[in-house]
């Protein structure tokens, strides 16, 4: 139980003092990347969700974004996950957890509910709830096709909560081990092009919220959630023995300056892909007139999700994300990339659907992964030139971060794809709030700028 114990009064102990200067800089970026991505997910399908979340009625405890309205503190954190998650551009990390779109909507759902909270102490639970979830991400091979958001983000989202709700190292251990129940999910959703991400995501905020209040009522959860013969290294760490990395250095050494942020609108694991292209088309001077044949090279675990033929069934939107033909296909016929390039009546274009069909190739190589966002390019022109290029850190990654221009230029797509008018003229003033997180004496006054 050593290492629940000390996972539990990490969570506790930690203060603003005890993050470092790029953690902190990291949970702002993760504030533009959210609540930008909610923003334009407002308007998509999964926004329905937002709206069944508001029908369920209830206490008037928290603020459904965009649209509006109180309901309960947890069914809050579901609709703004949900909404959030829709365009699958929040942050991330490899191979595939998105845990701030958890973290962030419980922990400000909370907010509301406790009466409010500074941005450094918003800042903090983020960052330690986040911290948390890496602690206890697994490799690509342990998850075996479950969904590394489902499976570690709820103790993201349980730990943010449980600290802004003030709850000891006792009660916060009762709540990790309560949401250790909750975790699950399979990637198939993303194949079979469905909305079973946004929802899993909105159920991520909702459990950690739940799991949280729900040690207020006494209840315990599973006391050895770690170190148990059934535990979660049982389950889905291929029992691992040695776990000793979870706590080492903890709150010394911050993780959360790994997480990863997106330049394109599509999976993590097809940036390197439209990266790639992008560039040596600038270096070449090709353009998607001039192709052949093009053929891309990736490791098995990156095909397996987003390597399968493109089709469009009833989300064009989450087929074209989570297809990394389609992604290069569009790099080489629209760039620059946009958001507007995954609507559905730009993912029809009968152009990029022959394109597709009849001048790309993906393949499954092993020798390609080098890492896990590892993508190799074979370009051949009609004009008989023959290209070849490789990318292992697409940008957005550490060693390759995004700059704070393009972090903010993602966030005007956003708004501007959202066709919310209301919310022209807001993006500086959201943006300076969030950018001036830590000087902020009240989280909730960012709700009034997201709603009409």
């Amino acid at each position: 139980m050593e290492t629940e114990r000390k996972l539990s009064s990490f969570v506790y102990d930690t203060t603003y003092a005890d993050l470092d200067a790029e953690t902190r800089e990291t949970v702002k970026r993760e504030m533009i990347a959210f609540y930008g991505a909610l923003i334009a997910g407002s308007v998509t399908p999964a926004a329905a969700g937002a709206k069944f979340a508001s029908d369920m009625g209830g206490n008037e405890e928290a603020t459904v974004f965009i649209t509006g309205g109180k309901i309960p503190a947890q069914h809050a954190a579901f609709a703004n996950a949900a909404m959030g998650r829709a365009l699958d551009i929040d942050d991330h990390i490899g191979p595939g957890a998105h845990i701030g779109a958890g973290a962030m909507p419980a922990a400000l759902a909370v907010a509301e509910l406790r009466g409010g909270c500074s941005g450094k102490d918003f800042i903090t639970a983020v960052a330690t709830g986040v911290e948390t979830s890496l602690r206890l991400k697994l490799l690509e091979e342990d998850y075996a096709g479950f969904d590394p958001t489902g499976v570690t983000s709820p103790f993201a989202a349980s730990a943010a909560a449980s600290k802004l709700l003030g709850l000891d190292a006792k009660e916060i251990w009762n709540a990790l081990g309560l949401v250790s129940d909750r975790v699950g999910a399979s990637f198939q959703h993303y194949i079979d092009g469905v909305l079973g991400g946004p929802v899993m995501q909105g159920w991520v905020a909702q459990a950690g919220v739940e799991s949280a209040r729900l040690t207020q009522y006494k209840l315990t959860g599973t006391v050895n959630f770690l170190e148990g013969v059934y535990s979660y290294f049982h389950l889905y760490g291929n029992d691992k023995e040695d776990i000793s990395y979870v706590t080492e250095a903890l709150g010394k050494q911050w993780h959360v300056k790994n997480l990863n942020f997106k330049k394109y609108p599509s999976c993590g694991l097809t940036q390197s892909g439209t990266e790639l292209t992008l560039n040596m088309m600038a270096e070449h001077g090709f353009t998607g007139a001039d192709i052949e044949r093009v053929e891309i090279l990736i490791p098995p675990f990156t095909h397996k999700l987003v390597g399968h033929p493109f089709k469009i069934g009833e989300n064009p939107r989450v087929d074209a994300q989570f297809n990394i033909a389609y992604c290069v296909a569009n790099a080489l016929l629209r760039s620059p990339v946009t958001l507007s390039h995954f609507e559905e009546q730009q993912i029809r274009d009968p152009q990029i659907m022959d394109f597709i069909k009849t001048k790309i190739d993906v393949i499954s190589e092993p020798a390609v992964g080098r890492t896990h966002y590892s993508a190799d390019l074979h370009v051949l022109t009609k004009d008989g030139g023959d290209y070849r290029g490789q990318i292992d850190i697409p940008p957005g990654t550490p060693g390759h971060p995004m700059t704070d221009e393009e972090h903010r230029a993602r966030f005007y797509d956003c708004v501007r794809v959202s066709g919310h008018k209301w919310l022209e003229g807001r993006e500086e003033r959201i943006l300076g709030f969030f950018e001036t997180l830590e000087e902020q004496a009240d989280v909730r006054d960012i709700i009034p700028l997201f709603l009409p």
